[in-house]
């Protein structure tokens, strides 16, 4: 039930792409290379590895981002990442703060391996284990406060290092670099700005007239974990980064 917005996404959530970029160090696209984006969102890495001269395809989920990422220029698609319909086309697949968004793990990599050419890389990011903890907590609290199931209401999954090496290895990946990264994020709004863009999925699970005042509450306990005395709020993101290789 998540809904994307690509101004909202723009005005609150711009420091995605931005501190998505020196992923690209770890993608080194060339000149002529097939590079898949997967959740591409509103183009914004795209657009930087097409000007490495590679042909980049981006696809993602929403029709939103992805009529952002066309009005860039770019060749993007709507496609679901859990069942890609791709063989053997790519030198590349990219993915920066999408995987967490796909329960199926197992069928987002599976679609890679068939999109990879022989020897092909998969080069990605998105939240690993314990990426924004205190915000699920906050989120399930108000939930349950509602009397809201929690069991499964959050859209995230974010894995351990151990359980996504072993599902890239199950796929035939050899897995050249993986980690953890914790990166505590400067919010260019505030936290409710990020609810607005991130969590309207949760917030859907309640009746309409509930939502504003949940949304409240969870700002209401964020507060005094991640907002400094002058105002500032700061995510607690950690993130999983790799680099696997056929």
């Amino acid at each position: 039930m998540q809904s994307w917005n690509a101004r909202d996404y723009q005005r609150h959530a711009a420091f995605v792409p931005q501190l998505g970029a020196p992923l690209l160090d770890l993608l080194a696209p060339a000149a002529g290379e097939r590079i898949l984006d997967l959740g591409c969102g509103d183009g914004a890495l795209t657009a930087q590895i097409a000007r490495s001269g590679a042909h980049v395809v981006g696809v993602d989920s929403s029709p939103e981002m992805i009529a952002a990422a066309r009005a860039r220029g770019l060749d993007a698609h709507v496609a679901d990442g859990a069942a890609l319909n791709f063989s053997e086309e790519f030198d590349a697949v990219f993915s920066n703060a999408a995987l967490h968004w796909i329960r199926d793990a197992d069928a987002v990599i599976a679609g890679v391996r068939r999109a990879l050419k022989p020897e092909g890389r998969f080069v990605g990011e998105f939240g690993g284990h314990g990426n924004v903890a205190a915000i699920c907590v906050a989120l399930l609290a108000v939930l349950e406060k509602r009397g809201a199931p929690i069991a499964d209401a959050l859209p995230w999954r974010f894995p351990t290092v151990e359980d996504y090496r072993r599902r890239l290895e199950a796929h035939g990946f050899a897995v050249e670099d993986i980690a953890l990264v914790p990166r505590p994020t400067p919010l260019p709004t505030d936290i409710g700005g990020w609810l607005d863009v991130f969590a309207s999925g949760v917030f859907a699970l309640l009746p309409e007239a509930e939502r504003a005042a949940a949304r409240d509450d969870a700002v209401r306990l964020l507060r005094p974990v991640l907002c400094d005395s002058i105002g500032n709020w700061t995510a607690d993101y950690v993130r999983l980064r790799f680099v696997a290789r056929l």
